[in-house]
């Protein structure tokens, strides 16, 4: 009885297994790759190589193209078809439905595993277009303050919810930052107006479907463009995206019509192709548990950030140098209730969902992630977003989907602000500007993200590396000089205790003066400002800590 039970099951999984049509085919190695770790310009552009040097990130064999001697060898089995190569993960995604060519791959000595990830490939036909948002009409813009340089409109509650008007104002609207957006499609925006000015300004560079592998996205479900708009769209007085400026690249991953786990490796791919062009952000408002197929569901065990192969993608993307931000998932009511893939990937900012008020979204997905890290990671507006809707109007939408682009869109702004910081460093801005950064929870993680705050942050970090840049041969400078309408004081402590300053004309008398708490070995930025009111001439810095006194003569 056992011996036929166990025949019993094994018949039903051959059976069960030959369905499929699209496997995973993993590689032992790179041996006999045609490209070298030397000579990097011939896998990666340019602008991937100079991150990767600007910011110490090591090109090593993840890096290299998989070997195309395997690649031949697999290609000239009968019915297989060859979609797809990881270079990170190291494997390809071949289409066949010979069981006797999968048996001859298993016998390589270079084949590692194998494994399905999808059954009969669906033969393309237009999707039909159902409403995931609220549509709205091209009326009654609610005007914000005259005092920000872009007037916002209906938007203005999910940017300023945020500060985001504070980087805005100061010029950085997301200009020279590459987004990446994976999505199901970017339904009609070639042809819907608020889309109009990153059309004209080509600021669309790059568009590719990985499902039908061409390069039209226009033609598809409409969530990618949904969310395209939330950063994109800029109809002045209307709506206006929360990084207007920013240069896009549309990425169809998602097939729409089913779910299986060729998405993730869609996923893989798209991130892969977004390194080696030099994306320095991707937005996914995507998310992985369950399939059309029990057999490849995710359990909460999973998400640990290495496990599921969409999260190992997301988590390789940010070691590579790239920001990944990923909707947190709208299980927050469901019995699941959790994150989904690749949301709980390494470093990767997870984005739950908020009203305008600050009020959690009850489908909000919760965390944390299943090796306890802080999930999601922050919040923004994902319920009443103002979006562009599927017919082209401004609407209304809910789903962490859209709180994700809300946040990543202000997330470039910030990093057109500081350049020469690592993704990391900004990350860490993001969380440490949050409102509840010093105690998160698995409901609001650190909480909603200040943009005002990480830029203050960050400009304090700037100003301390050139503290340390600047005081090569002494403890303290002045610079510039000759000093303008400001001023800066670089100074290095010697010891924990007092350091105190005062600004003097030729007469003695003080002009500005600040007393501080130092601790040893720390390096200090004292601003003096407002200095354009000051008649030019001869000026005095004297300052005085625990190791004595002294004075710096500066010009005006």
């Amino acid at each position: 009885m056992r011996c036929l039970l166990i025949l019993i099951l094994l018949t039903t999984y051959s059976s069960s297994y030959s369905q499929y049509t699209r496997y995973i085919i993993e590689f032992k190695d790179k041996k006999g790759t045609a490209f070298s770790l030397s000579s990097p310009n011939s896998f990666l552009s340019s602008e991937s190589i100079a991150r990767k040097k600007l910011f110490s990130i090591p090109i090593d064999s993840t890096d290299l193209p998989v070997s195309k001697v395997y690649l031949d060898s697999i290609a000239t089995l009968a019915d297989v078809k060859v979609l797809y190569t990881s270079k990170w993960l190291n494997l390809a995604i071949i289409q066949t439905t010979n069981q006797n060519s999968l048996n001859s791959i298993n016998k390589f000595n270079f084949i590692k595993k194998q494994y399905p990830i999808a059954n009969v490939a669906v033969k393309y036909t237009p999707p039909k277009m159902e409403e995931k948002v609220i549509s709205g009409a091209f009326s009654v813009a609610v005007e914000t303050p005259n005092e920000n340089i872009l007037s916002y409109g209906k938007s203005s509650n999910q940017i300023t919810i945020h500060e985001g008007e504070f980087l805005h104002n100061k010029g950085f609207q997301g200009e020279g930052i590459k987004i990446a957006l994976f999505d199901g499609g970017f339904y009609k925006y070639l042809n819907y107006s608020p889309f109009d000015s990153i059309r004209k300004k080509n600021k669309i560079k790059y568009t590719w479907d990985f499902i039908q592998n061409d390069a039209n996205v226009n033609d598809d479900d409409p969530h990618g463009m949904n969310c395209l708009s939330i950063m994109a769209g800029n109809i002045p007085g209307l709506f206006v995206g929360t990084s207007p400026n920013a240069t896009f690249y549309l990425f169809r991953t998602e097939d729409s019509r089913s779910e299986y786990p060729i998405e993730e490796a869609y996923w893989l791919i798209a991130a892969e192709r977004a390194d080696s062009i030099g994306i320095q952000i991707i937005s996914s408002s995507l998310g992985y548990t369950t399939f059309d197929d029990g057999y490849f569901n995710h359990q909460y065990s999973d998400l640990d950030g290495m496990k599921t192969l969409v999260s190992k993608a997301a988590s390789m993307a940010v070691s590579k140098g790239m920001i990944v931000t990923n909707s947190a998932g709208n299980e927050g009511n469901d019995p699941w209730k959790y994150i989904s893939a690749p949301a709980d990937g390494i470093n990767v900012l997870a984005i739950g969902a908020i009203n305008s008020n600050k009020q959690i979204a009850s489908f909000s997905s919760f965390g944390p992630s299943a090796d306890g890290r802080t999930k999601p990671d922050v919040i923004s507006v994902g319920m009443n977003t103002q979006l562009v809707a599927a017919d082209g109007t401004i609407g209304i939408g809910s789903g962490t989907s859209f709180s994700n682009p809300n946040i990543a869109g202000l997330i470039a702004c910030l990093w057109q602000a500081f350049p020469e910081f690592s993704h990391l460093e900004i990350i860490e801005a993001i969380k440490k500007s949050s409102d509840q950064y010093t105690n998160p929870d698995n409901r609001k993680g650190y909480g909603i993200p200040n943009m005002r705050i990480a830029y203050v942050q960050l400009e304090n970090k700037r100003a301390v590396r050139n503290a340390k840049r600047i005081l090569t041969e002494s403890r303290i400078k002045a610079y510039p000089n000759p000093i303008t309408n400001e001023c800066n004081l670089a100074y290095k402590s010697s010891s924990n205790g007092y350091f105190q300053w005062q600004l003097m004309n030729i007469h003695g008398q003080v002009i500005r003066s600040e007393k501080e708490l130092v601790k040893k070995d720390e390096y200090y930025v004292f601003n003096i400002d407002r200095l354009e009111i000051l008649p030019n001439g001869k000026y005095f810095i004297r300052y005085m800590d625990d190791q004595g006194n002294g004075t710096i003569q500066v010009i005006k």
